[in-house]
């Protein structure tokens, strides 16, 4: 009968701090897959005369780059933008350019705010990656993040 009260206590205590390790780990994973997605972004360019691609040129590069026959800059998974770790994705196109995009912008905003994750991010051509810090969409102007209401991260 004493047990009852005590295991309430420990459960009011971890389950926070579990929540917490879960929310800090989704906007790992967050910005993990930003930095992949601006490398491949890059490297696409590099491939590309410069211009960038759609995510699913990333994924199938030989169906946008004219002759091109190496390997693919992003794989399906990520270049699907389905929700993945808690994180929603969105991917903004900025002005064509010739067979490509002149820029782009990937925003990660979480699926349930402060349940997995706290920050909404955006990465873009320039390679920033910046964050709101109450999880809202972070503004995208032309293709790229906007860092008037966007943080930028260290």
């Amino acid at each position: 009968l004493l047990l009852t009260p005590f295991i309430g206590i420990i459960a009011a205590i971890a389950i926070p701090s579990l929540l917490r390790a879960r929310v800090t780990a989704n906007e790992a994973a967050a910005i993990g897959d930003l930095r992949t997605f601006i490398s491949a972004e890059a490297a696409y360019g590099s491939s590309a005369e410069g211009v960038y691609g759609t995510p699913e040129c990333l994924a199938k590069p030989a169906t946008c780059i004219p002759e091109y026959q190496g390997s693919v800059f992003l794989d399906a998974e990520l270049a699907s933008l389905a929700p993945k770790a808690g994180y929603r994705r969105t991917f903004i196109p900025g002005p064509a350019k010739g067979v490509g995009l002149e820029s782009y912008a990937l925003i990660l905003e979480p699926v349930k705010r402060h349940q997995t994750g706290v920050r909404a991010f955006c990465g873009d051509a320039s390679g920033m990656i910046c964050y709101t810090a109450d999880g809202s969409t972070p503004p995208v102007n032309d293709g790229a993040c906007d860092l008037s209401d966007c943080r930028q991260l260290q």
